[in-house]
C-alpha cells in the first residue's frame, strides 16, 4: 500500500485528488492549517472523510513540514496549498507570494533533507504565462504572470525544476488551467454564476453584478485533471506538463450555458460593473495539452459546455 500526504486536502482539487488515491488503495494524510478547527466540507460531500488522516501542517513552518513528513512517511507529497484565489492576491500579495512560495520551498528542502526517495507533485498555474494572445500556452512557452497569484506560482514552478535538476528529486508540476466543479467556494467567478442562476430559477428577484465577461479562458472538470496529477508520479522521469482541454471560451459563454441550462435569459439577470475589473487581467487563455497526451495518456473528457452543466445538475 503507498501513502500519499496533500496537503490542502481541504480544496476542491485536494478533496477529488484524496477521493481518487483512495480508489487506488492508497492511505491518505490529509493535511490543513489547523485540522482541528477545519470542517473539511469538501472531504464530507464525497463521503471520504472517515477515511482519511487529517494532520496539522503549515507549509510555510519548515519545521511543521519536517514533522509531518518524518511522522507520514509519505511515498508521494501533493502541495495543493496555499493562497488559491486570483482576485485575493492583489489584495493580500504578501501572504499570496509565503504560502505559494515558501510553502512549496519547505516542502522541497524538507523532502530533501529527510532523504527519502520521495515523490512531489507540486500545484502550478496557467497564470505564469500571462497573456499569450490567441498562442497556444505549452510547457515551453515564456513565463509573463500578471498577477501576485501568477508570480508566486512562477516563482514555484523554478524551485521544483531546480531541486528536480540539482538533487534528482522526483518533482512536477502541472500546469493547470481553469477547471471547475460543485465544490468550488463562491469567490470563485463560475460557482457564483452558477449559485445565482440556480437562486434565480427558483424565485429570486436579486441581479448578479460581474466584472469583465469577455475574458476568455480554458475551462476544464477537476476530477480530470487530478488524474493527470497523479499520473505524473507514476512516470520513470519527472517532468512538467500544461493540463487543459485545449478549447478557450469566454466567460460570456460560460454564463449564457448557466442561464438556459435553468431556462432563463442571462441579460435580464446579469449586471456589469467596471469596478469588479482586476488591475491586470489575462484576456485571453490558451493551451496546448499534447504533451500530456502523448506522455501521460491523459486527456480531458469533459468541455466547458459539459461542466457548466454538471455544476448545475449536482446544485439543483
Amino acid at each position: 500500500m503507498k501513502t500519499a500526504l496533500i496537503c490542502g486536502v481541504s480544496g476542491q482539487d485536494g478533496a477529488y485528488l484524496a477521493k481518487l488515491l483512495l480508489d487506488r488503495g492508497y492511505k491518505v494524510f490529509g493535511g490543513s492549517r489547523d485540522a482541528q478547527m477545519s470542517s473539511f466540507s469538501s472531504l464530507n460531500k464525497l463521503n471520504i472523510r472517515q477515511d482519511i488522516e487529517t494532520v496539522s501542517i503549515s507549509i510555510s513552518d519548515f519545521r511543521s513540514v519536517l514533522q509531518t513528513l518524518q511522522r507520514t512517511k509519505p511515498d508521494e507529497v501533493y502541495n495543493l496549498a496555499g493562497q488559491s484565489s486570483v482576485g485575493l492576491s492583489f489584495e493580500q500579495p504578501v501572504e499570496t507570494l509565503e504560502s505559494i512560495s515558501v510553502g512549496t520551498l519547505n516542502l522541497l528542502e524538507a523532502i530533501r533533507f529527510t532523504g527519502n526517495p520521495i515523490r512531489f507533485y507540486n500545484a502550478g498555474s496557467s497564470e505564469c504565462f500571462g497573456d499569450t494572445g490567441s498562442v497556444a500556452a505549452d510547457e515551453m512557452t515564456p513565463f509573463r504572470p500578471r498577477s501576485p497569484y501568477g508570480v508566486a506560482k512562477a516563482a514555484a514552478f523554478w524551485q521544483v525544476a531546480n531541486y528536480r535538476e540539482a538533487y534528482q528529486l522526483h518533482a512536477s508540476t502541472g500546469i493547470l488551467f481553469n477547471h471547475e466543479s460543485p465544490l468550488r467556494p463562491e469567490r470563485f467567478v463560475t460557482q457564483k454564476i452558477v449559485s445565482a442562476a440556480c437562486r434565480i430559477a427558483n424565485g429570486s428577484k436579486e441581479v448578479l453584478t460581474l466584472g469583465n465577461i469577455d475574458v476568455a479562458r480554458d475551462w476544464g472538470w477537476a476530477p480530470d485533471y487530478v488524474e493527470a496529477m497523479w499520473l505524473m508520479l507514476q512516470q520513470n522521469q519527472a517532468d512538467d506538463y500544461v493540463i487543459a482541454t485545449g478549447q478557450t471560451r469566454k466567460l460570456r459563454d460560460f454564463i449564457d450555458i448557466v442561464f438556459k441550462t435553468v431556462g432563463l435569459s442571462w441579460e435580464e439577470h446579469i449586471h456589469i460593473d467596471t469596478g469588479f475589473f482586476r488591475p491586470t487581467d489575462i484576456a485571453e487563455g490558451h493551451a496546448n495539452p499534447k504533451k500530456a497526451h502523448h506522455q501521460l495518456n491523459w486527456k480531458a473528457r469533459h468541455n466547458m459546455d459539459k461542466v457548466a452543466q454538471m455544476m448545475i445538475y449536482q446544485k439543483l
